[in-house]
């Protein structure tokens, strides 16, 4: 159900890292409980994120939830096609991603929960 080749927050974003980069996303379980996503708000390429902390928004039919950076660094590239089509979120959430990232530090990721674990964390 959740992909083994990335890694998750307990807030329901994923990441899958190439390197120093990594591209962020929200999971499956988490557009499940947003309902139809009607908006999304993305950080602006540059901006510096810390992990755990907010780095933009998702707005649904249902409410408005924040989007937490899985690790910190720097925006380096949003899905802009998220603009006019925002429920591709809903269609593909593993497929479907929100912004990339050069990672200022790699190790955060060895926090991030395995897809094993994430699956069991939101049973």
């Amino acid at each position: 159900m959740y992909p083994a080749d990335r890694r998750y927050t307990k807030d329901h974003e994923w990441i899958t890292v190439n390197g120093t980069h990594g591209r962020v996303g929200i999971t499956d379980y988490a557009q499940k409980q947003l309902g139809d996503v009607v908006f999304v708000e993305l950080p602006e390429v540059g901006r510096g994120v810390t992990q755990g902390q907010a780095a933009g928004t998702i707005e649904s039919v249902k409410a408005v939830s924040e989007l937490f950076s899985p690790v910190s660094g720097k925006v380096i590239n949003v899905n802009a096609t998220l603009a006019s089509k925002p429920e591709t979120v809903n269609k593909d959430p593993h497929g479907t991603w929100l912004f990339d990232i050069e990672l200022s530090s790699p190790g955060e990721v060895d926090t991030l929960l395995t897809s094993d674990q994430y699956a069991e964390f939101v049973k």
